[in-house]
């Protein structure tokens, strides 16, 4: 969605989150809305893993968790077993300050994280006096059997 004003603009757009290969997002049954928490699950892969000679995440090392980027990811945006919204809205908020920098357009605009627990919000300043203001909705799709 769009909204354009006088000297700034607002841009709306959704992105849906995909888990890490190998996980799954699934929404707790247990609780009632608007409550409810999305949890993640590992996934087995063997099928597809044996042909390389690998176990999947699921069967793989004792239960234990191996260090590495997918598990990092996790265990940044997740709470116990589930997505926690805040840290997803601020993880999110970092990384796209963090790109910002390195785009050409950095130079022409001031990229500022707005405070938000809910939603991801940008705004950009231009030295002429435009301002363009980003409200990223994140949202989870959740896995279906089959």
């Amino acid at each position: 969605a769009w909204s354009i004003q006088e000297n700034s603009s607002t841009y709306c757009p959704l992105v849906i989150l995909r888990p890490p290969l190998g996980h799954s997002f699934h929404l707790d049954s247990m609780e009632q809305p608007p409550a409810r928490r999305m949890n993640v699950a590992l996934q087995c892969l063997c099928s597809g893993q044996q042909l390389l000679g690998q176990m999947c995440l699921l069967h793989s090392s004792g239960g234990q968790q191996p260090w590495d980027q997918d598990w990092y990811l996790l265990d940044t945006l997740c709470t116990g077993s589930c997505l926690d919204a805040e840290k997803v809205v601020y993880w999110v908020q970092m990384l796209v300050a963090s790109a910002w920098l390195l785009l050409p357009q950095s130079y022409y605009f001031h990229l500022t994280v707005l405070p938000s627990s809910k939603s991801c919000s940008w705004q950009l300043s231009s030295t002429s006096g435009l301002h363009y203001r980003i409200e990223m909705a994140l949202a989870v799709q959740e896995c279906s059997s089959g």
